[in-house]
This record gives C-alpha cells, structure tokens and sequence, in this order.
C-alpha cells in the first residue's frame, strides 16, 4: 500500500512539473512571437507606440513615426465614422498611413485593447486592410491601417466630388469578389472566426489597383463593453441591418451575409440603401428592388451608368443579392458559398466564350 502511495505522489509531481513546463515554454514562445512580429514597441509619457514586423514599415524608425503621429490635426482628416476620426499620416513621398482615432471606452475595454489588436495585426488577407499597429495615449487609442489610395466604395459610388471616376460593371464584379472573399476569410479561416458586424460601402476602401479590401474588422467586438453575443448597443448601420437583429441584438455570421446583399444592390443600382427618394416613399433599397425584381424588370433598377453591360450577368448577382437578404437567416448562404457564385459567374462565361 504504501509503494502505491509513493508511486501515485511520484506521477503526481511529474505531472504537475510537465504542465508548469509547458506554461513556461508557452509564455517564452510567446515573447519570442511578440519580438519577432513587432518591429519596436517604444514608450512616451502616458503611452505607446507599437508596430508589428512588415517589409512595408522596416525602414520607418520609431523617432519618426511618433513624432509625425502625436502631431495629427485636423488638416489630416480624411474622414469619420461611428467609431471615430480617421487620418492620413504621410511619412514621406511614398509612405502613408491611414489611422483611426478611436473614442476611449470603458476601464475593462482598455484592459484588453492591447490584447484584441494584436490578435487583430495577425490576420493577413489580400482583400482585408492590413493592421500595422497601434498607439495608445491617456485621451485616445490609434489603429495605423495601411493607406488605401482610392478610398471607399461609398465614395465611388455616392461621392458628390468633382473628380468622381465612372465604375464600368467589370471593375464593380471585381469589387464584389473581393470584398466577398475578404469577408469569407474572416468568417471561415480566422480562428476564431470574426463576425465584421458594419459591412458597408464605406467598409469596403480600394487599393491602388482598385482591389476591395475589407476594413475596420474586429473594431466592434473590440469597442463593446461587455463581451456577450447581445449587447445594447446597436452594431452595424442602419440600412445594412438584417431584420432579425432588432429582435435578438445578436450579431451573426448570416447578419454579415445579409449586409453583403445590401452592398451587392449599391453595386447594381448606384443607390444608397437608405436614399432620400425611397424615405419619402416610405421604402428601402432591399424593398424597392425586390419588388421590380419579382416582375423581372431588373434593367429599370440598374445604375444609369451602366448601360451596355451583360445583363446575364447582372441579372445573376440580383439573384445572389436576393439570395443573401432573405428574411430567414437560415436560408441565406454563408460568405463561402456567395463567394463560388460570384465567381462562377466569369468561370462560365469563360467556357462559352471558348
């Protein structure tokens, strides 16, 4: 009996010392990790500076960076949206930045900022904006995005500038995929998965190639206050919403299909989901195309510029966007399968056209 005692109290200490073995290894790994993937992590009065490893940012130095950061003002906004004020941060003749001045939260959501953003500068996606780092200060936190040139979709398509360039119905099916791409990337291979929870036009920013590349992922789950599935706050913008989520408040991977849908009409109709034209009819944009489209009469709601376009085509992603804005959330796809439809659409063309 009592070999068994000194036998059982033996294994005990072996596995009490594995496991304390394994913590140290991951705590080391850890460190090596953060080391490895940030370039510098420098510290000024009441905050810091923290950039992750890329070859687009290993020549910056952290002098430079912090000087020209802390001197954002005004003249450097390039826009806003419900999380907060958005700069361009120009280094040099070809390097800039995009970064986010987000609104200070709560005591517990500053705890894990630090911790939700790096999570954040892992994910690398050819359509999904890059994180390259972040600041924080007593009054503000900053994201440091890479600089898209061309801005978002939303201008493009709603933008009353001067210089507005005309979208041809290539460029916009290009558009499509990709931000459908970026989107199913969050959804399926991200571990663990990201509901964006704000898919819109404006989300969707274009590169210099005018590739879309999804943006401000993760910023919603990173700016709750509490971390459970409902909140009191509302997610998304209005609009985009799917139907379900003013009765449950429940952010889901088929309220991000659903928002796609919305931004798959934009596309096809050049109009705002919530156009000044459809508030004084008492309509939306999901409404009012649903209807012509049930008569088949899709060209009178294509976007004017437009014109000349395959309508197989169009007619095709009219379906896909319906498809996506069905009121039971069940019987939309995931981001997985709109992603094959789009791109089965050139794929067969391809084989007819040979």
């Amino acid at each position: 009996m009592g070999n068994v005692r000194v036998i059982a109290f033996y294994i005990t200490i072996c596995c009490i010392a594995f496991i304390i073995s394994k913590i140290v290894v991951s705590v080391l790994l850890y460190r090596r990790w953060k080391r490895k993937n940030m370039v510098y992590s420098d510290g000024f009065s009441g905050g810091k500076i923290v950039m992750f490893r890329s070859p687009f940012i290993q020549s910056l130095t952290s002098d430079v960076l912090l000087k020209k950061t802390l001197k954002l003002s005004n003249k450097d906004i390039v826009g806003s949206g419900g999380f907060g004020t958005v700069y361009r941060l120009t280094i040099n003749e070809s390097t800039a930045f995009a970064v986010k001045r987000l609104h200070r939260g709560t005591a517990e959501m500053e705890r894990g900022f630090e911790r939700e953003v790096e999570a954040m500068g892992d994910i690398k996606h050819r359509n999904i904006v890059t994180l390259h780092g972040y600041c924080t200060a007593p009054q503000y936190n900053l994201l440091i995005y890479e600089f898209m040139p061309n801005g978002s979709l939303d201008t493009f398509l709603h933008g009353k500038s001067v210089n507005k360039k005309h979208l041809d119905w290539p460029s916009r099916y290009k558009i499509a995929v990709g931000a459908a791409r970026g989107i199913a990337y969050l959804h399926h291979d991200c571990i663990p998965h990201i509901i964006h929870r704000d898919i819109k036009s404006s989300n969707i920013l274009l590169d210099q190639n005018m590739e879309a590349r999804v943006s401000d992922f993760g910023l919603a789950t990173l700016m709750e206050p509490e971390k459970t599935h409902v909140s009191t706050l509302v997610a998304g913008t209005f609009g985009y919403l799917a139907p379900e989520y003013f009765d449950t408040g429940r952010a889901t991977a088929k309220g991000d299909v659903y928002s796609f849908g919305v931004v798959l009409l934009e596309l096809l109709t050049g109009k705002k989901p919530m156009d000044e034209a459809f508030l004084e009819e008492g309509t939306k944009l999901v409404t009012w195309v649903k209807a012509v489209v049930q008569n088949k009469r899709e060209e009178y709601v294509l976007d004017t510029c437009l014109g000349g376009c395959p309508t197989d085509e169009t007619n095709i992603v009219f379906s896909i966007a319906l498809t996506c804005l069905e009121p039971e959330p069940s019987e939309r796809p995931t981001m997985a399968e709109v992603v094959k439809m789009l791109e089965k659409i050139k794929s067969e063309k391809v084989v007819k056209d040979n």
